[in-house]
C-alpha cells in the first residue's frame, strides 16, 4: 500500500552575501521554520569584476545556498533578498545580458532542484553586514 507524503514545509531564508576583489565569498543565509532555524554560512566564487562584480556575486551567492539547502533536504523554500533589483531581474528574466547569462543558467538550475521557491525582497542587512566583515576580514589577514 502506498501512502501519499505530505510535502514538507515551507522554509524562510534571509540570505546576505560579499564578496572579495579577487572573486572571494561569503553567503549567511538564516532559515526559519516549522521544523527548522539556523544559520548556514557557505563560501563561493565569482567570475567577475568591475561593475557587473555585484550582481554576479548576488548569482553566485544563492545558487551556493540553494544548492546547500536542497543537500541538506529543504524542498520548499522562499527566499528574502536585500537587493530589490536583483529579485526583480531573476523574477523577469530580463535584463541580464551576456556577461550574467551562464551564472544565471547555474542559479535557475539549482532553484530547479527545490520542489518549489519563490524570491522575494525585504530586509537581510545584518547578514549582509556580517558577511561584508567576514570578508573584509579575510582581505586584512
Amino acid at each position: 500500500m502506498r501512502t501519499k507524503r505530505r510535502p514538507d514545509p515551507a522554509v524562510e531564508v534571509l540570505a546576505g552575501y560579499a564578496a572579495d576583489n579577487r572573486g572571494s565569498g561569503i553567503a549567511y543565509a538564516r532559515v526559519t521554520g516549522a521544523r527548522s532555524r539556523g544559520l548556514l554560512r557557505v563560501g563561493f566564487r565569482v567570475g567577475l569584476s568591475g561593475a557587473l562584480a555585484d550582481r554576479a556575486a548576488g548569482y553566485a551567492a544563492l545558487t551556493a545556498i540553494s544548492r546547500a539547502l536542497c543537500k541538506r533536504g529543504f524542498r520548499n523554500v522562499r527566499f528574502i533578498l536585500g537587493d530589490p533589483d536583483f529579485v526583480e531581474e531573476i523574477a523577469s528574466r530580463r535584463g541580464i545580458g551576456e556577461a550574467l547569462a551562464l551564472a544565471y543558467v547555474r542559479l535557475r538550475c539549482a532553484l530547479n532542484s527545490l520542489a518549489t521557491f519563490d524570491v522575494r525582497s525585504g530586509a537581510a542587512d545584518d547578514l549582509t553586514q556580517r558577511a561584508r566583515a567576514e570578508v573584509a576580514l579575510n582581505l586584512a589577514a
